[in-house]
């Protein structure tokens, strides 16, 4: 159990990544709290963590509200009186286009919830953090690592809290906490599949083939799965990561390499 008794909190619930980061560090001994906009999910994971034997307390959270953020907090507080690990992954998408045309209002959302949201809650749990010597991963993307035309704008929400993760490494790397960032390529789960299916119908193809032409430009030939992903992520949180900090780790299959 590499994460037996820690209490995590993973913001950004939902059916896919939250999902499997919340039930992969249940599985292996984690206490959960989950937070996200939509209730019903929060309650249905919930079920599934206690179902693994472990505790859940769930908070509907919009993470660009202060309010919300430290009601969020507050109750990891009552709920277990630690914290062992954040993980920011709940995220907004910012209007896709050339950043000529681009709305500046959803680029200023897009860093409020993926950049800003993401601040607001590690200064809020940094004393628990500091307390648990404990860590913090940010869900960031492969927009890092490439500048297709329309995503210029997610593009710079996530560049951003990329610098920022590193940035949080130097300042509370001497309070023993750990900062770490994971930059995850398409993950084959409900959004991208959808995704798949509106390229097939486009072009008249079968959401398969789809598929086959996006995996033949991975090395492992497949895109990664939630599961697979979140298993990074409960890694970077355990003690076996206990010297890595300040770094990005990329999973995408080999889709980029850095």
């Amino acid at each position: 159990m590499l994460l037996q008794d820690k209490v995590v909190v993973v913001s950004g619930i939902g059916p896919g990544l939250g999902r499997s980061i919340a039930l992969r560090c249940a599985r292996q001994g984690a206490d959960i709290v989950l937070a996200a906009r939509t209730e019903s999910r929060l309650t249905e994971v919930a079920k599934e963590v206690t179902d693994l034997g472990r505790r859940a307390v769930t908070v509907p959270t919009d993470i660009s509200s202060e309010q919300d953020a430290v009601r969020l907090a507050e109750t990891a507080k009552e709920s277990f009186g630690r914290v062992d690990a954040l993980v920011n992954n709940a995220f907004a998408i910012p209007p896709m286009g050339d950043l000529d045309g681009v709305p500046f209002d959803g680029i200023r959302q897009g860093f409020e919830t993926n950049v800003l949201g993401a601040l607001r809650l590690t200064n809020l749990f940094r004393p628990m953090l500091e307390a648990s010597r404990g860590s913090v991963v940010m869900v960031s993307s492969m927009v890092i690592r490439h500048s297709k035309p329309t995503f210029g704008p997610y593009k710079m929400t996530k560049s951003a809290l990329l610098s920022m993760a590193q940035s949080l490494s130097t300042e509370l790397g001497p309070k023993g906490v750990r900062v770490n960032t994971i930059a995850p390529g398409y993950i084959w789960a409900d959004n991208v599949k959808y995704y798949f299916d509106h390229l097939a119908k486009q072009r008249g193809i079968s959401p398969q083939e789809v598929y086959d032409e996006v995996a033949a430009e991975i090395d492992l030939r497949k895109l990664p799965e939630p599961d697979e992903v979140a298993d990074t992520i409960v890694f970077l949180v355990s003690d076996l990561a206990r010297a890595v900090t300040g770094q990005c780790l990329d999973v995408n299959g080999g889709e980029y390499h850095h």
